[in-house]
């Protein structure tokens, strides 16, 4: 789209997660006029740690902002599978992405507040709960409760994984449990027995358990995750620190103990949910990102990257095509082929054959050594 056409564009953003701020910083970069409304009234994102991959810091770097996020997190420059006791099973460097070959490790709070320092005051509207959004073609109405309403040219529907937006324009299906749950903690490094050593993301896997350490060391804290198989598909399952113990049996004694010594009021605890792929994702005013989109389970560690990149090929297709509703037939023509793979992906989990099947021709350690 030509320039003047880009900055005449009125864009309506509907959260201010990473899909929804990074969609601000990408559009706002074209010169459009842009507004994020989010329902909460203050901004506080909950959890641990994630890992932004090389492609995600170059979008970071593409956008001006790759300073703000690199002094809130760590480079990383592998990640390693373990057994239960530690034996190894994989070792894969991060892939790389042209001269970007570090992931790197923040804590979601740090990233969600580096994304949202980077936008202009007054642009992210808080207290803003959508009930409806009426698509009419050249433009589109958003009214939230209250009765308060906003039209907009564009509206990008970044409300994640229980997205109002999908569900009254794009798909009526819900979210879909996993079968499993996780509980996260950050701790401090010197809480962790010494099984942090180093800024590489490892996880220990047995008897359907999972458990990740990634370390965030400019804060002297590691980011400590349990996935465990779970009937209870309940969003907030009631789950006590002995539930969490049985989860871990037979696993190395350190990891034990820092499960042990967690406190639990400190546990963010949740049943894990995707959402099945959206066969479409646009209208001619109305589009969806992030998780709103594709949700996705957290096996691969690809939700908040694709997020991001969502972002990224949307403001390049608006760039890129005639008018608005070309630009998103094309943005969804980039991203969709991808993310439709990440969720089957992700679905598989990490048996050791479906570690050879999402690295093919990487032979585990463990299989290498019984040659």
């Amino acid at each position: 789209m030509q320039s003047s056409d880009l900055k005449d564009l009125k864009i309506a953003i509907v959260g201010a997660g990473y899909g929804g701020a990074a969609a601000a910083k990408a559009l706002s970069l074209l010169g459009a006029d842009v507004t994020v409304y989010e329902q909460a009234n203050a901004i506080r994102e909950v959890g641990a740690g994630i890992g932004l991959r090389p492609a995600t810091m170059n979008r970071f770097r593409q956008w001006g902002i790759s300073d703000a996020i690199a002094r809130v997190s760590s480079p990383s420059e592998y990640f390693e599978i373990l057994t239960a006791t530690g034996d190894p099973i994989m070792k894969e460097t991060w892939p790389a992405d042209g001269e970007q070959t570090h992931t790197h490790l923040i804590h979601r709070g740090d990233f969600i507040e580096a994304l949202l320092g980077v936008l202009p005051e007054g642009m992210v509207r808080l207290g803003h709960r959508l009930e409806s959004v009426e698509d009419k073609g050249d433009s589109s109405v958003l009214t939230f409760a209250g009765g308060t309403t906003a039209e907009a040219d564009l509206v990008v529907g970044a409300d994640g994984i229980k997205s109002v937006v999908r569900r009254q324009l794009f798909s009526d299906k819900g979210p879909v449990f996993s079968g499993e749950h996780a509980y996260r903690a950050v701790i401090s490094v010197a809480d962790a027995h010494g099984m942090v050593t180093d800024d590489n993301l490892r996880m220990y896997i047995g008897r359907g358990t999972k458990i990740y350490l990634l370390p965030l060391r400019h804060r002297d804290q590691v980011s400590f995750d349990i996935t465990a198989l779970c009937p209870d598909g309940a969003w907030t399952p009631q789950v006590t620190k002995e539930d969490m113990l049985r989860t871990v049996e037979g696993f190395d004694e350190r990891l034990v103990d820092i499960t042990r010594g967690l406190d639990m009021d400190t546990v963010n605890i949740r049943a894990v949910y995707d959402i099945d792929p959206v066969d479409t994702w646009h209208s001619d005013s109305v589009v969806l990102v992030g998780d709103a989109a594709h949700s996705m389970l957290h096996h691969q560690g690809q939700g908040a990257n694709s997020a991001i990149e969502d972002a990224g090929a949307l403001a390049d297709a608006l760039r890129e095509a005639d008018s608005v509703r070309q630009g998103l037939a094309l943005y969804q023509a980039t991203r969709k082929p991808v993310t439709d793979r990440l969720q089957a992906i992700s679905r598989q989990g990490w048996t050791e054959d479906e570690i050879n099947d999402v690295f093919p021709g990487q032979k585990s350690a463990a299989a290498t050594a019984g040659e």
